[in-house]
């Protein structure tokens, strides 16, 4: 295995050029992609789920896309199993190897070594935890106290109402036997470990992200958008759809959209649309169904890259105890610029890399300092009997006018 072939990780928003920059870094370092987005992985629906086309895929070798049927599950410990193999042969093979995607915490599951699987990968687990959070409505309150019961410390960080932590972690205490609070306490007390996980897995990867004026990025993405709409957006829906329906009244089961593809940006804004009869589709209602369904795609896709880019921030940029490579910055905000402020400056950051070498030209981005207070200690403010998990919550609690009203309303009725 060659020593100075880094692992090159694309971070950005959905919208920002991230594939176009992968495919220009696997052509100049020889290198091959990997897919990290979690509806990428399904075969078919290519407009929906916005994969690169045939003829990009034939100017660099791409892994991880179009490997899973539509409705089977995949989860990020699936991905992780998947994809840590293909990155160990490209190094031994002295190809470079290039992460790009969306779903950031399937990035996130190869660059740090973690010892709970994050997210849904616990959700497999088949345990009386999960099966009653599925059939008890009054399952909230149950569950806490039985965490209370396993792992105090735990429950102290979490509040009453957060079913799908607490679920987690006493998923993650049927699993293995020990409690979560001690397998994260085991993660910080690691060498290069931390309360987010444990070390770095790839210590010289190099991290790039490309940034976009968000106005700008918004337009972009409205207009992105309308181009998967010329491009054949709704007939790809339709035909899903149909196919789909016609198995799940087959079986007799109810349209899911937290399921496989089905999670995909799209679906839900149209569903109301899709279910329409082919001559309902023409008709008044459905026109305006159909707009109401851009509308909604477009503002969701606009959600969707602001949350990309907070846990871009929170990962990366927020100054903690996780070990984190530098990361640079790359302004894709004006496509005319494209080589200038993007292309050549990326080269000469993996350049560098793959000489051993700091990069000369670029600085990577400044860590944001953060708060000291503590986040995982809850606080119950008997006044208004509440509970708030972390220092900042509290203090904003105790200053809010809700807090001041209930206090002077219960003053009052004390005197």
């Amino acid at each position: 295995m060659n020593s100075r072939i880094p692992v090159v990780v694309i971070l950005g928003a959905t919208g920002s050029g991230k594939s176009k920059l992968a495919i220009e870094i696997a052509r100049k370092f020889a290198g091959e992609i990997l897919s990290a987005d979690s509806m990428q992985v399904y075969k078919g629906l290519d407009i929906v789920t916005n994969k690169v086309t045939a003829e990009e895929r034939s100017l660099a070798a791409h892994h991880l896309l179009d490997i899973v049927e539509p409705m089977q599950r995949f989860t990020v410990l699936d991905f992780r199993n998947r994809a840590l193999p293909i990155i160990e042969k490209l190094m031994q093979d002295g190809k470079l190897p290039v992460i790009v995607g969306g779903t950031n915490y399937y990035i996130e599951s190869l660059l740090w070594k973690i010892l709970v699987e994050n997210r849904d990968s616990l959700e497999q687990i088949k345990s009386p935890t999960e099966t009653e959070e599925i059939h008890s409505d009054g399952a909230g309150p149950h569950l806490y106290e039985r965490l209370q019961a396993v792992d105090p410390d735990r429950a102290q960080q979490l509040h009453p109402n957060n079913k799908r932590k607490i679920i987690r972690s006493l998923q993650v205490y049927a699993q293995t036997g020990r409690t979560h609070s001690a397998i994260l306490r085991e993660q910080r007390s690691e060498d290069g470990g931390s309360e987010l996980g444990g070390p770095l897995r790839y210590p010289h990867a190099c991290i790039l992200w490309l940034q976009c004026e968000q106005e700008v990025l918004d337009k972009r993405l409205d207009l992105r958008v309308d181009a998967m709409l010329e491009q054949g957006l709704l007939r790809e829906l339709l035909d899903f759809h149909r196919l789909y329906n016609e198995q799940r009244i087959a079986t007799s089961t109810e349209p899911d959209y937290s399921k496989g593809i089905f999670q995909s940006i799209g679906f839900k804004e149209f569903h109301e649309y899709l279910v329409l009869s082919e001559e309902d589709r023409s008709s008044e209602k459905g026109s305006k169904l159909l707009h109401s369904g851009v509308d909604e795609l477009k503002r969701v896709t606009r959600r969707y890259a602001r949350r990309q880019l907070r846990w871009i921030t929170s990962r990366f940029l927020r100054k903690s105890s996780r070990q984190v490579p530098p990361m640079y910055g790359l302004d894709a905000t004006d496509p005319n610029f494209w080589n200038e402020h993007v292309l050549e400056p990326a080269v000469q950051i993996v350049k560098s890399y793959m000489e051993g070498q700091k990069p000369a030209e670029v600085e990577p981005l400044p860590v944001i300092e953060q708060s000291k207070k503590n986040d995982l200690i809850s606080h119950h403010c008997d006044v208004c009997d509440r509970i708030f998990i972390g220092d900042i919550q509290w203090n904003d609690h105790l200053h809010s006018r809700k807090h001041h009203k209930m206090l002077k309303h219960k003053q009052v009725h004390k005197d």
